[in-house]
């Protein structure tokens, strides 16, 4: 993972529920979780694969847009920020099932906490969700560029989005 000093490399890992789950939930259609028939049987359908939370109330609207992001064109990355989302569940999910995308994610308070820096590489028919104020690098397409439908609960203010920049950067090996 990481010793999360600015100005110290990083390696992205494949992704994993377990080892994803304190910053979020990985979201997909996987063998071995709980499933219900749908569709006079020709679905099966996976329930409540993560909350998206709204910590605000009747003030935040929740918002279903699309993120269309350019693929990442030079390796590794020099990651020079992260941001969170105080008040609300961030939700993406990728409209190609093909796709692969770079997810850094690091817990903390005001700032983030590199001890717990982390960078996942996510491929084939999966989402990912970031908890109310995981810090986290903006959605990363790796090979080519990618949609990405994103759930997020925004009132329109600069409560919406935290950023936090870095005196050196973080280099992420992907």
């Amino acid at each position: 993972m990481s010793t999360g000093i600015p100005g110290t490399r990083i390696e992205a890992i494949t992704i994993g529920r377990n080892a994803y789950s304190p910053y979020g939930c990985l979201i997909g259609a996987v063998d071995g979780l709980p499933w219900r028939p749908a569709n006079m049987g020709t679905s099966r359908r996976f329930n409540h694969l993560a909350d998206v939370e709204n910590l605000r109330g009747d003030k935040a609207k929740l918002n279903l847009c699309v993120f269309s992001c350019t693929a990442l064109k030079q390796k590794p990355l020099e990651m020079n920020l992260l941001e969170k989302h105080t008040h609300s569940t961030q939700v993406f999910i990728p409209m190609d099932a093909a796709a692969r995308f770079l997810v850094i994610v690091c817990l903390g308070g005001d700032e983030p906490d590199l001890s717990t820096l982390a960078a996942f590489v996510v491929e084939g028919p999966q989402g990912i969700s970031y908890y109310p104020g995981v810090w986290h690098y903006p959605m990363t397409a790796l090979d080519k560029d990618t949609d990405f439908s994103c759930l997020v609960y925004e009132d329109g203010s600069k409560d919406d989005c935290t950023i936090h920049k870095f005196a050196q950067p973080i280099i992420v090996d992907c």
